[in-house]
């Protein structure tokens, strides 16, 4: 029977574990900037999905996303020990390392909201000056019956 109370608990306590082992302990330089997002446990326990993002040290230099998944990935078996050692649990869930796309959906999202408002500024610009194309009052009015 799949508990989703442990199972969220145990993903909370999974990215505390490797946020703190990548601040304090990994001394990889590729993982400066990585920043733990969010972390799924699956039902049964046994497989941890941990979402990262890496963050741009400039607004110039795009970040290593690559050196970042390859760092990750070499200190699998260290985060999987501390996380053992940590939460006490049965059998420790193997980790897998996945980008997160939250930040690059948000910044497609502003992209195409400032275009949207762009475009609604100009469609309000040309409506100011805009006349009807046909007569002023395009509805007819109603017949009046004439009396005799």
């Amino acid at each position: 029977m799949v508990d989703h109370a442990r199972a969220r608990k145990l993903a909370k306590r999974i990215s505390q574990i490797v946020a703190e082992a990548l601040e304090h302990e990994v001394k990889d330089p590729r993982l400066a900037m990585v920043t733990i997002t969010d972390t799924r446990v699956t039902g049964d326990l046994r497989e941890a999905t941990v979402y990262y993002t890496v963050m741009g040290a400039t607004v110039d230099a795009s970040p290593d996303t690559a050196g970042a998944a390859a760092a990750l990935a070499s200190a699998a078996g260290v985060l999987r020990s501390r996380v053992g050692q940590q939460t006490g649990v049965r059998h420790t869930p193997s980790l897998a390392f996945v980008p997160d796309a939250v930040p690059d959906e948000a910044r497609r999202m502003e992209e195409l909201l400032a275009r949207t408002r762009e475009s609604d500024a100009e469609v309000a610009r040309m409506a100011a000056t805009a006349t009807p194309a046909g007569d002023a009052d395009p509805y007819r009015a109603p017949r009046e019956e004439e009396q005799e």
